[in-house]
């Protein structure tokens, strides 16, 4: 057993990765086979990040959650902010320019709403839970765009870790709202063209949530939702901690 655990202290981002993809295979496995797919596998393993992350903290009394855990201090590495930003400018790259050129102004327009909505949302939300400064409404305004940008924000801007958690799981709880409700309200809000479906990525912003959606409505349309909901995450990376926060910082 000692010899065991000094291979894993030599390894630790190794044995970090191997934890996250044992969660996100059986995660997936968990979606198809007991879910068929309706959340997806990426909300169940980010749902129980966070249920290790809040037990990890428990039993050590830490801060850093699972991490603090001598053998999982690789996921902390994982999960630091190198390997966060690597993540989505990856993301970002995948995007085509020439499809969201077809969607012209509606892909923009879409965009730019969909962002102000769910952040205003967030914040509202925010405050009614007691927060009043702008670091914590900014981060919990951007968790309600997606679960990446929330924990962005918060990074840049320096928020708590009880703060950048409430934002990951409230960008969660979007995805999960998003996958369950888009196959069904598809044909009443006209969600059957490419446009359309390049606007609806744009307004939810949520890339797993509206895949996964609108593979349950017509996998067809699944890359040119997929294509604007990339774009809203940049975008709203780039928006929440910097123009958003300011302007909270006039009304906080």
């Amino acid at each position: 057993m000692e010899e065991l655990l000094k291979v894993i202290d030599k390894n630790a981002l190794i044995v970090g990765f191997l934890v996250v993809g044992v969660l996100a295979f059986l995660s997936d496995q968990f979606s198809k086979k007991f879910l068929k797919s309706r959340i997806p596998g990426s909300a169940i393993a980010i749902f129980l990040g966070l249920v290790l992350g809040y037990l990890g903290g428990v039993f050590t009394d830490g801060s850093k959650g699972i991490s603090d855990i001598e053998i999982f201090k690789g996921v902390g590495i994982l999960g630091g902010s190198m390997f966060r930003d690597f993540a989505i400018v990856a993301t970002a790259m995948g995007a085509s320019f020439l499809l969201v050129k077809k969607s012209g102004v509606l892909g923009l327009v879409s965009l730019v709403f969909g962002i102000l909505i769910f952040f205003v949302s967030g914040v509202a939300i925010a405050w009614v839970w007691g927060y009043r400064d702008a670091v914590s409404l900014s981060t919990i305004g951007a968790g309600a765009c997606t679960y990446i940008v929330g924990p962005v924000t918060g990074a840049a801007l320096g928020a708590s870790s009880e703060v950048i958690a409430l934002s990951i799981a409230a960008g969660v709880v979007k995805t999960i709202a998003v996958t369950i409700f888009t196959p069904v309200l598809a044909k009443k809000i006209g969600l059957e063209s490419p446009g359309s479906a390049m606007a609806y990525g744009g307004i939810m912003g949520t890339s797993s949530g509206v895949a996964a959606g609108l593979a349950a409505t017509d996998p067809k349309l699944v890359p040119y939702g997929a294509v604007t909901a990339t774009f809203y995450t940049g975008l709203g990376c780039l928006l929440c901690p910097s123009l958003f926060y300011y302007i909270l910082t006039f009304f906080s």
